[in-house]
């Protein structure tokens, strides 16, 4: 059995099955580890939704933040921004489109297993990989109730909102699975005391960036468990650390997806698409 980890798809079904081409994936018998963002930006999202799911339990997805977007939009709670190019899904019938829904909202916000932990953005500084387990379990599950419990558009509506900005065990139901899913789904940026920046997207680098803002990962300790997140295109996976991999190569902006086996850290990439996103 092989296990493969996939970056950001956003909508590039092309790239992804050159990708899992390149290496035969099997689904009988390998896996295929994809740190969300499905779609959105990209020309085929709804492709890229058939293909995964075609694949069964050889997939693992954990949403991202388009992901949750696009729950938004099927549930009536956001107007589908033409630049997200959803219109494939939203064409369907409205049967299909609750079908998909019911689909993706059951992926879950992390996965872990032994010495691998995939979340769309990272992990929280303040947490440690149990915490961070433990609350995206939380989240996932006030997520599923409130779908269940037919509160669904009530719940996506609270989830929107950069507050509060730094975590607090003592925060409670909304602002509290609000804070969770921010920095599962929407981190980049901290500063020292935990407040997380969602309104910087640029490069570490960029001359831009306040002094006072660090890369999630820069105030996380070295550890023994291996941390792979997507999210963040500007990086291009670039972290400097072996226990944290970036694994956004920026496909739908004209780079490259980026798929790398595990644990041996192969990687192969396929250039991503010729006219970028907008």
């Amino acid at each position: 059995m092989a296990r493969y980890l996939v970056g950001d798809i956003q909508g590039c079904a092309r790239q992804l099955e050159a990708a899992l081409a390149q290496v035969a994936f099997d689904p009988q018998q390998d896996e295929l580890w994809c740190v969300g963002d499905i779609v959105g930006r990209g020309p085929n999202s709804l492709q890229c939704l058939q293909l995964l799911r075609q694949l069964g339990a050889a997939v693992r997805i954990t949403l991202g933040n388009h992901d949750l977007n696009l729950l938004a939009i099927l549930a009536g709670v956001r107007a589908a921004d033409p630049r997200d190019r959803l219109d494939d899904i939203l064409a369907l019938t409205e049967s299909a489109r609750k079908d998909w829904l019911d689909w993706l909202i059951q992926h879950p916000l992390l996965h872990r297993d032994d010495h691998l932990v995939m979340t769309h953005a990272g992990i929280y500084p303040g947490w440690s990989i149990d915490d961070a387990e433990r609350y995206a379990e939380e989240a996932h599950q006030a997520l599923i109730c409130a779908w269940q419990q037919g509160q669904l558009a009530e719940f996506l509506s609270a989830m929107y909102g950069n507050k509060p900005s730094c975590w607090s065990p003592e925060l409670v139901a909304r602002e509290r699975w609000r804070f969770m899913i921010n920095a599962l789904t929407r981190m980049r940026f901290c500063d020292a005391q935990g407040n997380l920046d969602l309104r910087v997207k640029t490069a570490p680098t960029d001359p831009t960036v306040p002094s006072t803002l660090k890369p999630w990962f820069d105030l996380r300790p070295e550890s023994s468990t291996t941390i792979v997140f997507g999210h963040w295109a500007a990086l291009m996976g670039a972290t400097q650390r072996k226990d944290i991999i970036g694994l956004d190569t920026g496909c739908v902006w004209g780079a490259y997806l980026t798929l790398m086996q595990w644990p041996s850290g192969h990687r192969i990439t396929q250039p991503g698409e010729t006219t970028s996103a907008t």
